[in-house]
Parts: structure tokens; C-alpha cells; sequence
């Protein structure tokens, strides 16, 4: 049996804490910026846990995390 691959393009897009949690960013926080204010940018630019229910198939695409 082969090796198992991590998905590149999954691995660019979460972050895998000391503690096994999965981050990830939002969606909206790259273009027209003008429009959203401070409070909204600051907010998008936090990174949030991956919901419990994509975290089995997000572990899937990350087999050596």
C-alpha cells in the first residue's frame, strides 16, 4: 500500500494547533476592503475552529498533521 498524500491545497489553507485544533480563515477578507469597516476587517482577520462537522473528512486530507 502507498503513502498516504496530504492535499496541498488543504494544508495552505488550515492550521494545525499544538493541541490538535484546526484553524481556519474567512471567506470575504480579500477584496473591497474599502466597503467593510475596521470592525468587520479586524474580525475577518481572526482565524475560527473548523466546525466539528468538516473534521473528519478535513483530517482525511491531512494524514500526517
Amino acid at each position: 500500500m502507498g503513502k498516504a498524500r496530504t492535499h496541498q491545497g488543504t494544508a495552505k489553507r488550515i492550521k494545525v494547533t499544538g493541541r490538535g485544533k484546526l484553524l481556519r480563515g474567512h471567506q470575504m477578507s480579500g477584496h473591497f476592503k474599502v466597503v467593510k469597516s475596521g470592525k468587520r476587517q479586524r474580525a475577518l482577520a481572526q482565524e475560527v475552529p473548523v466546525h466539528a462537522h468538516y473534521r473528519r473528512k478535513i483530517e482525511r486530507l491531512l494524514p500526517y498533521r
